[in-house]
């Protein structure tokens, strides 16, 4: 894993729960501590009140990288987005997740339970954790995003 990565945390609307505990286990097995972030009940939960929640876990952890998931990973990455220093990347294989990093330099990955398969969401969170930030034409860029006003 990424030797700079300190802490991930995860978390999931009730769409995407099933998934998120799969990529618990397999973040677990490959010798990971994730933070389980929720949400882990029964009925519905709002996808928006989970981006939140990992978006404040990370904000005083430099260096923390994110994974959420939710029916189709938009509503969340949308949200999730809305915090200045999240940027959050949909990703739907290892090439959206390895350039998501690269380029964009992404500290949280989004995917969608219903539009991806576990093989591929397992590999591409792989690919995410792995990359580093490449720097260079795209720190500029990187930079911009951080000073976006509304």
């Amino acid at each position: 894993m990424n030797s700079a990565l300190k802490e991930i945390y995860l978390a999931s609307d009730h769409a995407g729960m099933t998934l998120k505990a799969v990529i618990i286990d397999h973040l677990r097995d490959i010798g990971m501590m994730p933070h389980d972030l929720g949400y882990n009940g029964d009925g519905k939960a709002d996808y928006p009140d989970y981006a939140e929640t990992l978006a404040q876990n990370m904000k005083s952890v430099p260096d923390s990288a994110g994974v959420l998931v939710c029916g189709s990973g938009i509503g969340i990455s949308i949200a999730a987005n809305r915090f200045p220093w999240i940027r959050a990347a949909l990703c739907h294989d290892v090439t959206t997740a390895k350039l998501a990093r690269q380029h964009n330099n992404a500290n949280v990955i989004a995917i969608g339970e219903r539009l991806i398969g576990e093989t591929t969401a397992l590999a591409a969170i792989d690919v995410f954790l792995n990359t580093e930030f490449e720097a260079g034409r795209h720190s500029g860029r990187v930079d911009k995003l951080s000073a976006l006003k509304g």
